[in-house]
């Protein structure tokens, strides 16, 4: 067993070299004319098949999304805190969603949200992009953030 074709051959023909050799008859190519068979041992190729899935799933990267909540009228020190949870966050490599929710009367100062949502967003463009612009959902103002990609920043260091 080589991997050369060996030609066209009938199906109990070709089925019986596969047994002569221990081996299964396989098609690979149904729509082919005539359909293409391979020679192989199946489980072998199916275990293969397998390991290369795991190792593509092993090597992909999942984008996780936090959420991180906001009130309008936040207080210095609690705002400094969340900033922080933000900072961590995005430096783990995940995207994140500032809310800023609004109770009662308090949607009538969405503008205190806006300002809370641009302030964060100045503070941070070192290391994030802000990836949707802040947006009023119902009682919810809502600013996506993302990390920005790591081998960008070595780019731009080699050229400064």
């Amino acid at each position: 067993m080589d991997g050369s074709q060996l030609g066209i051959f009938a199906t109990a023909d070709a089925q019986r070299i596969a047994d002569d050799q221990d081996l299964d008859l396989v098609e690979v190519a149904p729509d082919g004319d005539p359909p293409v068979c391979r020679v192989m041992d199946y489980s072998k190729y199916k275990y293969e098949q397998d390991m290369k899935a795991k190792k593509a799933r092993k090597h992909q990267t999942r984008v996780e999304i936090k959420e991180i909540k906001f009130r309008p009228k936040i207080d210095k020190h609690d705002y400094e805190t969340k900033k922080k949870h933000v900072l961590r966050f995005l430096t783990a490599g995940a995207k994140v969603k500032v809310t800023i929710m609004f109770r009662g009367r308090e949607m009538v100062h969405a503008e205190r949200g806006l300002v809370i949502l641009e302030r964060l967003a100045e503070e941070l463009t070192d290391i994030a992009i802000i990836e949707s612009p802040p947006k009023i959902d119902g009682r919810n103002m809502f600013m996506m953030i993302a990390p920005v990609k790591k081998d960008v920043t070595k780019k731009e260091e080699e050229s400064a």
